[in-house]
């Protein structure tokens, strides 16, 4: 159990003080007729003090009301910004009580702290920090930071001791799997009043919950692994693998329905990625692979554009077709203006090549960088509509070569110390547990070359937990060498 303070006497002066806050607030507001924010304190200060002697068990609340959290645009669209409610809040909150425990004299495990993927993370970090200083929107950068610093303390820092308690892991995936199987319930409810098979539609019918169906794909591809190894190993009893196996079917039949093409391809890349691993390919042959396919790219990169040329099939309902429009860069309207998005990540950085034009900035930045014949019928000039498209490109031109770099060797540091765990652990399991993880991270880097979400809850609380638990298995090996091989 993760506690913020251990002494009773300081928990007790504390919870005083919440509580006569709680008294003065209620009674300000009853006087100022502010009845919806006088309804929604209790829950507020419940909340509160739940984290004050359990912050594991908010942890797993806020696992579970991300897939439902909703911008707070959609409530409130008058205001200037915009958060994530009621994760963000919370999240925040578990962030300002990690500090007041920090200010008080608690230290994380050094183990944890000097982990080769925590020393990435603090890299990361430490130079969107840097780059957050030298941006073009200071404002905008800082908050951006912030969000990513309170995503990374609460999924990250404080998940490793809460998943040292296995069970945690499965409560982990199947609180937010539960959450989200009630969003595809929703999702699917309004897809049938325009068609099941429209896939028009299936761009908006996950609103509010979902931004659009790229970032619904994205978070079904994450947790498809996980349930899917639940079904067919048998560390469950037969009931709970029963009922993940009708679980599966829910989540492939939404997965399917989203018409995501890049999530369909990393599912596929998270097979293969599954297959290496049951084959026992090192990773050292993975990255060269990775590296050699980069280069035939650079090289033959003229021929592959001429022969994407060729393809004119366009998106549609039909899900062969929708598969196949993936590589037509000719007329599909949705991929040209990805295309558009990128070569703008590009001349940006040719411009700040060292700094980059500040974390979060892209979409206030981008579009006197659009050049006319790159633009389509889904341009705009507003700022609007989204970000780079891309997890690799948008800290290029968001935080210099190095922004890019630093996310790529934390995506290669964390990749290495699964497969390292992978080749060491014999638990079944924290096996079992790992590979969810490991495969469920596959599906988003993968996704991470035509989208990006980690500014959002919806991926960065999976995204950051999955590290977490790929962390604390490799931990565990090293702690448990008699469950382990060498």
């Amino acid at each position: 159990m993760i506690t913020i303070l251990r002494k009773p006497s300081a928990r007790i002066l504390l919870v005083y003080a919440v509580t006569l806050l709680f008294i003065v607030l209620n009674g300000w507001m009853i006087v100022k007729k502010q009845t919806m924010l006088a309804a929604t304190l209790p829950a507020l200060f419940a909340i509160v003090l739940l984290a004050i002697y359990s912050l594991d068990k908010v942890l797993l609340l806020t696992v579970f009301l991300t897939p439902l959290s909703l911008p707070l645009h959609a409530v409130m669209p008058h205001l200037s910004f915009d958060m994530f409610l009621p994760t963000e809040p919370l999240l925040f909150g578990v962030l300002l009580l990690f500090l007041m425990k920090f200010a008080a004299g608690y230290r994380p495990d050094k183990k944890v702290m000097f982990h080769p993927v925590t020393l990435t993370i603090a890299l990361y970090l430490g130079w969107m920090f840097i780059t957050s200083l030298t941006s073009t929107m200071p404002v905008v950068s800082l908050k951006f930071f912030l969000v990513k610093v309170w995503f990374i303390t609460g999924f990250y820092i404080l998940a490793i001791p809460l998943f040292a308690e296995k069970t945690n892991i499965r409560r982990f995936v199947w609180l937010y799997t539960a959450a989200l199987l009630l969003v595809i319930g929703y999702t699917i409810g309004r897809h049938l009043g325009y068609g099941l098979m429209d896939q028009q539609a299936a761009h908006f019918v996950m609103n509010p919950f979902y931004k659009d169906h790229t970032s619904y794909g994205a978070a079904l591809a994450m947790f498809l692994p996980f349930i899917t190894l639940f079904v067919f190993h048998a560390i469950q009893r037969p009931l709970f693998r029963w009922i993940a196996g009708g679980v599966l079917a829910i989540l492939l039949l939404a997965f399917v329905l989203s018409y995501t093409r890049a999530a369909w391809l990393s599912l596929f890349l998270a097979l293969g990625v599954w297959v290496m691993l049951k084959l026992r390919i090192k990773f050292k042959t993975l990255l060269l692979t990775l590296a050699t396919l980069l280069v035939v790219v650079v090289v033959f990169q003229q021929q592959i554009v001429s022969y994407l040329e060729r393809n004119d099939e366009e998106s549609s309902s039909d899900l062969m077709e929708h598969f196949t429009s993936m590589s037509n860069i000719t007329t599909d309207a949705s991929n040209l203006e990805r295309i558009n998005r990128w070569s703008c990540a590009l001349r940006m950085f040719n411009d700040r090549p060292v700094f980059g034009f500040g974390p979060g900035t892209y979409m206030f930045k981008y579009a006197p960088y659009q050049l006319t014949k790159d633009r389509t019928i889904i341009s705009t000039n507003a700022g609007d509509a989204g970000n780079a498209h891309s997890e690799y490109l948008g800290p290029l031109a968001e935080s210099g070569l190095l922004g890019m770099l630093s996310f790529l060797l934390l995506a290669g540091t964390i990749l290495y110390v699964a497969f390292r765990a992978y080749s060491r652990v014999r638990d079944k399991e924290m096996k079992v547990y790992l590979t969810g993880a490991l495969l469920g991270l596959i599906t988003y880097l993968g996704h991470g070359f035509m989208n990006n979400f980690l500014d959002t809850d919806k991926a960065s609380v999976p995204f950051w937990g999955f590290t977490a638990m790929i962390v604390t298995i490799d931990l565990w090996s090293h702690s448990h060498p008699e469950e382990s091989q060498t």
